[in-house]
């Protein structure tokens, strides 16, 4: 056993950890990927819930405050965009129906009829669940996210992240200025 056998032994052994690294790291990332697939499945599956409320949501409104109709039709509108949607537009569409559905809730406090009507007080009630789940889905998918994103952009991973061609992932995110700011309260 020469020198040069040994070498070729070391060579062969670094080449095969290598090659261990490589796909236990790319493993690792598909794994993240598909966990940030399921919270974002997830989510989207209470969004559907959610769309599905809101037309009887609307119609029980409608019967209330029938001069507010533009607040009616932009939440049909921006229900209505069902074409098939990446991941992105149906967080920005998502975002659309979430400030009219809260503009449908300010209504609500305008017309004390409504408020009192009891279809309105379960669709609310439901409503109330599935928004309670959507943020929940929203804090699952962000952590699916935050994981997945920290293995795309970090040393030494983010070569086998480039090869792979995994791509960093947008996390869900308040784009509403107003829900941003602190809210004011008022006891007068």
């Amino acid at each position: 056993m020469g020198k040069g056998f040994i070498v070729v032994i070391a060579i062969i052994a670094l080449v095969v950890i290598l090659v261990m690294w490589f796909i236990g790291t790319y493993n690792n990332l598909v794994s993240l990927r598909t966990n940030c697939e399921e919270g974002f499945s997830t989510m989207d599956v209470y969004l559907k819930k959610r769309f599905d409320l809101i037309p009887n949501l609307v119609a029980t409104v409608k019967g209330y405050a029938k001069h507010e109709a533009e607040t009616l039709e932009k939440v049909i509108k921006a229900r209505g965009a069902n074409a098939p949607m990446t991941d992105e537009e149906k967080i920005e569409q998502e975002a659309e129906i979430t400030k009219n559905v809260r503009n449908i809730m300010a209504l609500s406090e305008s017309y004390p009829d409504l408020k009192a009507n009891t279809n309105f007080q379960e669709l609310m009630g439901q409503l109330k669940v599935v928004e309670e789940d959507i943020s929940n889905a929203r804090k699952y998918y962000n952590g699916c996210v935050k994981l997945y994103n920290v293995k795309v952009q970090t040393i030494p991973t983010n070569i086998v992240a480039g090869l792979g061609h995994f791509e960093k992932k947008k996390m869900f995110e308040v784009d509403s200025s107003e829900e941003r700011q602190n809210v004011k309260v008022s006891f007068e």
